[in-house]
C-alpha cells in the first residue's frame, strides 16, 4: 500500500528553516553554534503559532468550544485546516481535558495545581475557568486551582498580550501578584512587552526548560509554585523537541527534585509515536524538511516505551492510548455522530494511519490515583499494563 501524503497532525507545520550552506554563485559563512541554536529555538517557538491556528480551525468548524482561541491568531492567517487535522486536534484536546477534569473533580475541596510545559498560547486554563467556575473557586480570596504555564520569554510575551488587555482573560486571573517586563522602563503601560504574570489562579513563567537542573537554583518565579499541592504536569508536544537526556532531566527535575516524594503527582504527555513504519518515516521526513526534529521520538516511539518512561520518572501507575483508539473507544456514539456531521472526512484510511502515530500517555504517583477508576479516555486501555 502506498504511503499517502501526510499532513502534520496538530499543525506541526512550521516554516522551513533558513537555508544553510551554499547559495547560487556564492557561499554563506558557516553558522555558529549559537546561531544554529537560536534558529532551532525560533522554529520550535513558531510551532505554537501553527497549533493556535489548528485550534481556531477546530473551533470555527464546531469541534471545540473555545471563545479564547481567536485572540491568538492574526486576522490575515488562513485558519482552515483539513478535516483530519481538525479531528486530531479535537481528540487530543478532549482526551487531555478529560484527564485534567478528572484530576480537578477528585476531592473538589482540595486545592490543586497544574503545570503546563511549553504552554505557548494554549487556552486550557481559561476554558476550565469558564466551564467549571464553581469547582475551581472556593471564593475570591481562596481559589481552588493554581495553574502555571512555562515557555520561552518570546512565547510568553505573545501569550500575555491579550491576557493583559482583554477583560475576557483578566477576569479569570484574580488579583495579580505582579508582572515583569522585558523592557527596562519603570513606568509600564499596555504597549510594553510583558513576559510574565503571577496571580492567585494563574502564573505565566518565562522559562527556558533547558535551564532546569537539580544542580542549579530554581528560577525566582518558581516561588509561586506550591510544592505541597497535588499537581499534574502537562507536556503537549513540548519535551519531544528536546534531546532525550535533556527531556528526562526536565521531567525528573519536577518528579524527583522540585516536588517532595510526599506530594501526589501526575504527568500527561502528548507526542508522536511509531516512527519506524512506512507512515512514520514519511511523517518524520516531512517534519524534518521544515526544520522540525522530534528528538525523543526514537527513544519513546511506542506506548510501551512511554510507559517505561513514566515509571523511570517515579510514576508507578501509568496508562496511554493512541489518538485512533481514543477516537474509537473514548468518544461515545452520539458525540461521534455530531463530530462526523461537521464536515466530510473522505480520508478515512489516512486518518486512521495518522491518528495511530500520536498518543496521550499518563502516569501517577502517590495515594488517590485520579486516573485509576475507569473514565472515557482510559477505560479501554487499563488492562494493557501500561
Amino acid at each position: 500500500m502506498a504511503v499517502p501524503q501526510i499532513p502534520n497532525l496538530n499543525s506541526l507545520l512550521g516554516p522551513r528553516s533558513a537555508g544553510r550552506g551554499r547559495g547560487r554563485g556564492m557561499s554563506r559563512p558557516a553558522a555558529s553554534s549559537e546561531e544554529e541554536k537560536a534558529a532551532h529555538d525560533k522554529i520550535v517557538q513558531q510551532t505554537d503559532q501553527d497549533a493556535s491556528i489548528s485550534r481556531l480551525s477546530a473551533v470555527e468548524v464546531g469541534y471545540l468550544d473555545d471563545p479564547f482561541a481567536k485572540y491568538f491568531v492574526p486576522e490575515e492567517k488562513n485558519k482552515r485546516r483539513l478535516p483530519i487535522i481538525n479531528r486530531g486536534t479535537y481528540v487530543r484536546t478532549k482526551a487531555i481535558d478529560n484527564l485534567v477534569e478528572r484530576f480537578i473533580d477528585k476531592n473538589t475541596s482540595q486545592k490543586k495545581q497544574i503545570i503546563s510545559l511549553g504552554a505557548g498560547t494554549d487556552t486550557r486554563f481559561f476554558r476550565l475557568m469558564t466551564r467549571q467556575p464553581n469547582k475551581l473557586e472556593i471564593g475570591y480570596d481562596s481559589p481552588n486551582i493554581l495553574y502555571h504555564e512555562l515557555d520561552f520569554p518570546e512565547n510568553m510575551i505573545r501569550k500575555l498580550d491579550p491576557v493583559y488587555k482583554r477583560s475576557e482573560f483578566c477576569g479569570h486571573c484574580k488579583a495579580p501578584r505582579g508582572f515583569s517586563s522585558s523592557t527596562s522602563r519603570g513606568a509600564m503601560d499596555l504597549d510594553d512587552d510583558r513576559e510574565s504574570l503571577y496571580s492567585q489562579t494563574y502564573c505565566a513563567h518565562p522559562v527556558d526548560l533547558r535551564t532546569l537542573d537539580s544542580n542549579r537554583t530554581p528560577p525566582v518565579s518558581f516561588e509561586h509554585i506550591d510544592t505541597t499541592l497535588p499537581t499534574i504536569i502537562i507536556s503537549e508536544c513540548c519535551l519531544c523537541y528536546l534531546a532525550p537526556a535533556v527531556a528526562d532531566t526536565v521531567a525528573l527535575y519536577f518528579t524527583q527534585h522540585f516536588f517532595p516524594p510526599s506530594t501526589p503527582l501526575g504527568f500527561i504527555i502528548y507526542e508522536p509515536i511509531n516512527p519506524g513504519d512506512a507512515f512514520g518515516k514519511v511523517m518524520v521526513s516531512n517534519l524534518a524538511s521544515r526544520g522540525i526534529v522530534l528528538q525523543t521520538l526514537k527513544m519513546y516511539g511506542s506506548l510501551e516505551a512511554q510507559a517505561a518512561r513514566m515509571k523511570s520518572y517515579g510514576l508507578e501507575e501509568t496508562g496511554g492510548a493512541d489518538i485512533n483508539e481514543l477516537w474509537k473507544n473514548g468518544v461515545d456514539e452520539k458525540e461521534k455522530e455530531r463530530v462526523g456531521g461537521l464536515e466530510m472526512l473522505d480520508e478515512v484510511e489516512e486518518w486512521e494511519l495518522l491518528a495511530a502515530h500520536y498518543a496521550v500517555v499518563w502516569g501517577w504517583r502517590g495515594e488517590g490515583n485520579v486516573w485509576k477508576d475507569p473514565i472515557d479516555v482510559n477505560e479501554q486501555f487499563r488492562d494493557r499494563g501500561l
